[in-house]
């Protein structure tokens, strides 16, 4: 490092002092925590987003300024590698480093130590580094987006481009297109998934359609976030394709309070603004869907037609089923033997897990970790990935595209099986392939729907969840428990295992894990079993035994 480098890394992160007592670490989410105490962070990870850019070759990095579905008080940033996907995990424990150095000398000296170990020119010479920046509706985020500007341009030749608000997989998609060389701007964005779903319901046979009943209107809960303005934009692009009204958009109301997809599948109640309107209960004509706060998951529900407010879920889980069957049949019209993996977490519900089986569905496992999904999802011609939260999204291979591409193009191929390779083609252009995409999956969603005709409930009939109970077991120190096989059996301690088997085997249908929290020290209870009651007592039962082997 030149001493001119040195110079202004000093004087710039003198202006951003760390907060006192608080010690922040980098996970899949990123940085979150009290937006009040975020400026150094974001400053600090501005400058490590332009050393991942020159370490690169240049190639463009993303940072996002959001706390996703946590309260509006609070706010984080998180990085976008230049595949569009997640800051490798090489990095994570150098984004702690200089997240908690305690002054501008030891920064700076991590900074120099780091980029000699990775051989990132930090030198004057004439290097350029690229930095796409985005941020959602917080109050805080423009405060913050600025201290994430300063920091990518303390780094020589590092340049940082405001997208302005956007959702965080939009952000993603900018970052993979711009590096793949294409248009990245919102309105390609946005013109890409519009096309897409047109596609899909233009090849909805005519016989089909024929004999469908109508599909009614999508109500969606925006969460008061940045889903509702995007939103607006693919209603008023898809008017004439699908009839949707938009709630809790953010003009009025508080981000993530009484609303969105982690609250609405965490409570299993309506959210706020959707109870009480009279006309959203009947089921033949409506269906809902929630967005998180950042549009990266959704979920969809019915409404009960007692009184209440609640609902009938349909989760992650439900979304992945669905698009798994759809791509099946497209794969079954082409007749050729397509490497598909299913890829789920052991808090998947065992009655998704088996009904992916029936199929002829390979599934796979990985720990819990949108990281490690996507990662796994990765290895196949299509991976499709969910967690039960609604965040996941359907990969394809650069091979498989060429070969639809090809079958797409050559008319002796057959109608039939062009029209199928049209809508796989389709299917990867609406999903996002770097991030979970709460529009793009809400769009395909549609899209299956109108293809099959069904309404919420016959796809919520697909199969019927397990009954399940979550706990969390506080404990001195939950480095203790050790698992493996993608967390679903436990190594460390011994004999503890051995207990949750036999516990397990008393219960039909049983099936239980345990495994660590990443951030706080509990241990995680998952049970399931025939009947509520049954995986109730049995999570209990299992509690006591960690309880019993941890203190």
């Amino acid at each position: 490092m030149n001493e001119e480098q040195r110079s202004i890394l000093l004087q710039s992160s003198s202006r951003f002092p760390p907060p006192k007592g608080t010690k922040l670490s980098y996970g899949t989410a990123g940085f979150r925590a009290d937006a009040s105490i975020l400026q150094s962070t974001v400053f600090r990870i501005g400058i490590l987003a332009a050393l991942r850019s020159l370490k690169t070759g240049g190639a463009v990095i993303g940072l996002m300024i959001t706390a996703s579905h946590n309260k509006v008080s609070d706010n984080g940033i998180k990085v976008a590698d230049p595949s569009g996907g997640m800051l490798t995990q090489d990095w994570e424990p150098f984004a702690d480093s200089i997240a908690n150095a305690p002054d501008p000398e030891s920064l700076v000296k991590l900074i120099t130590d780091f980029a000699k170990k990775e051989n990132i020119p930090l030198d004057g010479a004439k290097a350029a580094a690229t930095v796409l920046l985005g941020r959602d509706t917080r109050p805080s985020g423009e405060s913050l987006l600025e201290a994430a500007n300063k920091g990518i341009c303390c780094v020589v030749g590092a340049v940082a481009i405001d997208m302005g608000i956007v959702t965080t997989p939009e952000l993603h998609w900018m970052v993979r297109a711009r590096n793949k060389g294409l248009k990245a701007t919102e309105l390609h964005y946005f013109d890409q998934l519009s096309t897409s779903f047109r596609c899909l319901i233009d090849l909805i046979p005519e016989k089909s359609r024929d004999n469908h009943h109508p599909i009614g209107k999508l109500v969606v809960d925006c969460s008061n976030g940045v889903g509702g303005e995007k939103l607006q934009v693919l209603k008023e692009k898809l008017n004439a394709f699908l009839h949707l009204e938009i709630r809790n958009s953010g003009n009025s109301g508080i981000l993530n309070e009484g609303v969105g997809a982690d609250y609405v599948q965490k409570e299993k109640v309506a959210p706020q603004g959707f109870f009480g309107h009279s006309d959203v209960g009947i089921s033949e004509c409506f269906r809902c869907a929630s967005l998180d706060g950042d549009a990266d998951r959704f979920v969809y529900f019915t409404l009960t037609s007692n009184g209440d407010n609640k609902i009938n879920l349909v989760d992650g889980d439900k979304i992945l089923s669905l698009f798994a069957l759809f791509i099946k049949q497209q794969l079954s019209i082409l007749n050729e033997d397509v490497g598909v993996g299913v890829v789920q977490t052991a808090y998947a519900n065992g009655a998704s897990t088996k009904y992916l089986n029936d199929l002829g569905l390979k599934v796979v496992f990985t720990p819990t970790g949108v990281k490690y999904l996507h990662g796994k999802a990765e290895e196949y011609d299509i991976g499709i990935y969910f967690e039960a939260n609604g965040h996941g999204t359907v990969l394809f291979s650069d091979h498989l595209l060429s070969w639809l591409d090809g079958i797409k193009n050559e008319p002796c191929s057959g109608l039939e099986k062009q029209n199928a390779a049209k809508r796989l083609l389709a299917v990867a252009n609406l999903m996002n392939q770097a991030v979970g995409d709460a529009l793009s999956g809400l769009l395909l969603v549609e899209a299956i729907l109108q293809h099959m005709g069904w309404s919420v409930d016959k796809w919520n009939e697909l199969y019927h969840d397990l009954p399940s109970r979550q706990l969390k077991v506080k404990v001195a120190d939950r480095s203790a428990v050790v698992t493996t096989n993608a967390e679903t059996s436990v190594e460390k301690p011994p004999g503890l295992q051995e207990a949750i088997t036999a516990l397990t085997a008393k219960y039909p249908q049983g099936r239980c894990f345990v495994r660590p929290s990443g951030t706080e020290d509990v241990v995680r209870v998952y049970a399931e079993a025939k009947t509520q009651e049954e995986a109730d007592e049995l999570a209990d039962s299992v509690a006591k035994i960690v309880q019993q082997f941890l203190g």
